[in-house]
């Protein structure tokens, strides 16, 4: 005990028979003290002071009595200062007790719980820490309420390797860390709780006492459907560097729960994706270096007011996705790395425990225990904090055992392939244990390679997720989009490519924060011509994104035509809607497009069904025009056709899909855009001239650089 290498303390602590058979023994570890009297918790009694019988060791007979009574301990240290503690030996049969753990559900177990305990007929408050660290010599807890002092609080060990103590008087907003000593005794550094629902910023790193469960909802009805079936529109935020208060303040949860809401509910979003909010140490990693997985960010504000901000999220219709980061975790000493003196999270093995990109460590998918706690978390997050969705980070680094690595830098799998087989099977247990608990549950992957099945059901041997970002739409769009619209035509293919596989996966279509960083510029930036040219260019761009199949995510500051790289350290550039018409003109017209694309069905209804689809116009190459239809079986067509040059097509004549009468819905020429205002007339009746494959034909006007949508009235 003096050295902090106990393992069982109770075997020697708290209350024993006495050898002699008279009655009870008290034993006290108080090693700051040099004495200690034991009073009684309901009488007041003082029952005497305890026997100094080694360093730090205390001792009082209690004879005749077989019951023992509720107490609490004065004590006088070496300065003469005398206080009242209440001693966590005391708790021997709650201690001791093997918790029920619930194999997804980690969290309701480990960690620091705030909970009563009632003994003789007193109630202590306090806190019930439990730690899985089944290689560790000894563990103590220290925090704020024991002066960082490992000798005070020592846990105790079970087989199971979880190791417990209740602290009474530890109470909410109390500071707490670990302290390790491996199988060699050896002391670690100080360790985080990896379950801590709070945490310290650096450069403290503790963890925080809190209670997770006394947010009241308001929002008690909100449930909105998640199928692929609805529209859904994603608006990307990095909190951080939305926007800030003069002085480069950041904005709270409170804050944003104010302002972040109504601008994107007056935007037309139906959902926002937060940039990862576990806690982590460096700004500069976006929040995709997560040291505490259970902790939401206390930059700012605690877990109650990001709470109340998806709760006002839900309040106005909108949708939270989370990004969460279950690929790789930092080397920082108080997190998960070499955690009990042993890889109890990462691979031991470098070539498949450390990332050479990120230099990060890599999870063990292949440890039951490591598994249990990353369902967990994503489990604990749909919980208690209702978001929606998860959005999960490099999928792709997960998959495959060469992921950016050289030969000899990686051993190929069991069945010599480069499939990490035991990442797989996690991912596929993730997604199947996440949707039998949230069947409403949007599993977003991100993942970069042609790996089949991502988003299709585990029962058909896919990967389980709902959804998946389609980064080649994404590479081929911009490739094109960036090239004069003189070359455009010899690129012709590029703009098409994405329909061959469209309907492989249920696919998501980004233009996301990682388009606008690393030296990339912004996607108005990169668009070629004159100002006018890259706005037109980048308004079609969002209007052929829109009608394309597949939901929709833009990052912020996409709406606002920023020419700054995105900076995690500042704010968007909102001092453009009040200098420049183009971006105010953009800012409306991604306003009214969430509009458009909500009132029209058969731009979402059938997005991952191949009859929601046809192609009008494929081979006009020469003048860089696509034209092709979306359908649904409870509304009208619209039709979509794109000019990619700044020509005026006039009198051109389209086949559509019926006859009838057709009306421009949506022109991303518009002069209230900012465009240049060549518009069709208000109504236009189809003729009977077959072209395009189609029965009927009607005539119309294309603008420059610009994406029209037509509907059948």
């Amino acid at each position: 005990m003096l050295n902090t290498r106990c393992a069982k303390p109770f075997d020697l602590l708290g209350w024993h028979p006495d050898k002699r058979g008279r009655g009870l023994v008290l034993r006290i570890w108080r090693p700051d003290a040099s004495t200690v009297d034991v009073v009684d918790e309901i009488t007041g009694k003082h029952y005497g002071l305890a026997t100094g019988i080694a360093p730090g060791l205390f001792e009082l007979t209690f004879p005749d009595i077989s019951e023992p009574p509720a107490y609490h301990l004065q004590v006088t240290n070496a300065q003469h200062h005398q206080f009242f503690v209440n001693d966590p030996y005391q708790f021997a049969s709650l201690c001791r007790t093997e918790p029920v753990i619930r194999q997804y559900w980690l969290h309701h177990t480990l960690g620091a719980h705030i909970l009563s305990v009632t003994v003789s007929g007193h109630t202590y408050y306090g806190v019930m820490f439990r730690l899985y660290a089944p290689h560790a010599r000894s563990i103590s807890v220290i925090g704020s309420f024991n002066h960082w002092d490992g000798r005070l609080h020592q846990m105790a060990s079970s087989q199971s390797g979880i190791w417990r103590l209740f602290v009474p008087d530890v109470k909410e907003g109390d500071l707490y860390k670990f302290e390790l000593k491996d199988q060699n005794g050896q002391l670690l550094p100080h360790k985080a709780d990896p379950f801590s629902v709070f945490a310290e910023q650096p450069p403290g790193n503790a963890s925080i006492v809190y209670n997770p469960e006394k947010y009241e909802w308001q929002c008690e009805q909100w449930h909105q459907s998640q199928g692929v079936d609805r529209p859904v529109s994603i608006y990307e935020v990095h909190l951080g560097s939305w926007k800030k208060r003069k002085g480069s303040q950041l904005l709270s949860y409170c804050d944003l729960a104010q302002e972040l809401v109504s601008y994107v509910k007056e935007m037309g979003f139906t959902h926002v994706e937060f940039l990862p909010l576990h806690e982590h140490p460096f700004n500069g990693s976006w929040g995709y270096q997560p040291v505490g997985l259970f902790a939401p960010t206390s930059r700012y504000g605690d877990p109650d007011e990001l709470k109340a901000l998806i709760d006002q999220f839900h309040e106005a219709g909108i949708g939270v996705i989370l990004d969460w980061v279950p690929a790789h975790f930092p080397s920082d000493n108080h997190g998960l790395a070499y955690f009990d003196g042993s890889h109890l999270y990462e691979y031991a093995d470098p070539h498949r425990g450390w990332h050479p990109d990120w230099q990060t460590h890599i999870y063990n998918y292949g440890s039951p225990s490591v598994r249990n706690f990353l369902i967990s978390n994503a489990l604990f997050w749909f919980e208690r904090f209702r978001v929606d969705g998860l959005r999960v980070d490099a999928v792709a680094s997960m998959l495959y055992l060469d992921y950016s690595r050289g030969e000899g830098e990686w051993e190929p799998n069991v069945l010599g392939g480069n499939e990490h087989l035991e990442a797989v099977q996690f991912i596929k247990e993730l997604n199947e244990t996440v949707y039998q608990n949230y069947p409403d549950a949007m599993m977003i992957a991100e993942e970069s390679t042609s790996w089949p099945g991502v988003s299709m059901p585990t029962y058909d041997n896919g990967l389980g997720f709902g959804y998946k970002w389609n980064m080649g739409w994404m590479n081929d769009t911009l490739n094109y989009m960036t090239r004069y619209p003189e070359h455009r035509r010899y690129h012709h293919d590029q703009i098409l490519f994405s329909m061959v596989y469209n309907y492989s996966e249920h696919f998501i279509l980004p233009l996301s924060h990682d388009e606008v960083v690393h030296g990339k510029g912004t996607l108005l930036s990169r668009m070629p011509g004159d100002e006018w040219q890259q706005f037109a260019n980048l308004r079609a761009l969002y209007g052929y994104m829109f009608g394309h199949p597949g939901k929709k995510l833009l990052f912020m500051g996409a709406e606002l035509g920023s020419r700054r790289e995105w900076n995690h350290d500042d704010q968007l550039d909102w001092f453009l809607l009040g200098e420049s018409e183009y971006s105010r003109g953009l800012n409306l017209m991604v306003k009214q497009l969430n509009v458009c694309y909500q009132s029209l069905p058969a731009l979402w209804h059938s997005d991952y069904d191949p009859a929601g689809f046809q192609w009008l116009i494929t081979d006009d190459d020469s003048q860089s025009v696509i034209a092709f239809s979306r359908h649904t079986f409870s509304d009208t067509p619209v039709v979509i056709i794109c000019n990619f040059t700044p020509v005026v097509r006039q009198n051109y004549r389209l086949g559509v899909p019926e006859a009838g009468t057709w009306r421009e819905v949506f022109n991303t020429d518009s002069s209230e855009f900012s465009g240049s205002g060549v518009m069709n007339p208000s109504l236009l009746v189809t003729e009977p001239l077959p072209i395009h494959h189609q029965l009927h034909s009607l005539c119309l006007t294309l603008p420059p650089l610009a994406t029209v949508y037509l509907h059948l009235v």
